[in-house]
């Protein structure tokens, strides 16, 4: 552990956390999501939850290094395309969330179920669950063998993956409850999980899209809506004015 205390090992600790948090941008989103479901007074225990799984799920991975490089060892071959179990699992994990994200775009739009506890879009706990921890094990492994090939040091690794997943923890609930409040941010929210789901199953078939590209597209959607908020706020204020001010004559 002494390697931690280190300038290297401070370093390498600061670059992964980093790099852990940016990987893990994804993973909150889809949480936030899937928790959404939930009546809103158990959604922070799922969120941290979830984030807790996570953690649990990419130390594992961790702890697993020889069973990892494994994985990426190609096991059969499809139309000319060489497969490992690690492609399966992006394959898998990115169709997962082109289905997840378009049923939940399908029912924004056309309002089936409910958002109250007794409504259809109320599920269960455990389902909610399951859900995430399906899509942790996929965000898992391609963020830990990311971190792997930049760091051949597990303590340092483990450590970054903790203090990554405690950041997220006290993002996850102004987070939730920001896309909770704006139907425009949640659409926005699920556009971002579909294109995660694309990358991810092109990744898959070992055609690479850069995070960065996917980041700066939903980066300049989400500037764009914020100015949609800011002028939506000053309208609201107006108005309430003119109420008040009405209402005084």
């Amino acid at each position: 552990m002494e390697v931690l205390f280190t300038p290297e090992g401070l370093l390498s600790l600061l670059m992964l956390a980093t790099l852990e948090i940016v990987l893990g941008v994804d993973n909150l989103v889809f949480i936030s999501i899937a928790v959404s479901r939930l009546p809103p007074e158990r959604r922070s225990k799922a969120r941290k939850f979830g984030l807790a799984l996570a953690c649990v799920t990419r130390i594992g991975l961790l702890m697993s290094l020889a069973w990892l490089a494994r994985m990426t060892t190609p096991v059969f071959s499809a139309m000319g395309q060489d497969l490992s179990v690690r492609d399966l699992v992006l394959i898998g994990g990115g169709l997962f969330l082109l289905v997840k994200g378009t049923m939940e775009i399908h029912e924004s739009v056309e309002g089936d179920g409910g958002d109250g506890p007794s409504g259809r879009a109320s599920v269960a706990f455990g389902y909610v669950i399951a859900q995430i921890a399906i899509i942790d094990i996929v965000f898992s492994l391609d963020s830990v063998i990311t971190a792997v090939g930049l760091v051949n040091n597990v303590p340092v690794m483990a450590t970054a993956i903790v203090a990554a997943v405690l950041v997220m923890m006290l993002a996850s609930d102004p987070v939730g409850e920001f896309i909770d409040r704006h139907p425009t941010v949640k659409m926005l929210a699920l556009a971002f999980i579909i294109l995660v789901g694309i990358a991810l199953v092109a990744d898959g078939l070992e055609f690479h899209i850069p995070r960065g590209y996917l980041y700066f597209g939903m980066a300049f959607s989400a500037g764009v809506e914020s100015l949609n908020l800011i002028a939506k706020g000053r309208r609201q204020k107006k108005a309430d004015r003119r109420e008040q001010q009405d209402g005084g004559q």
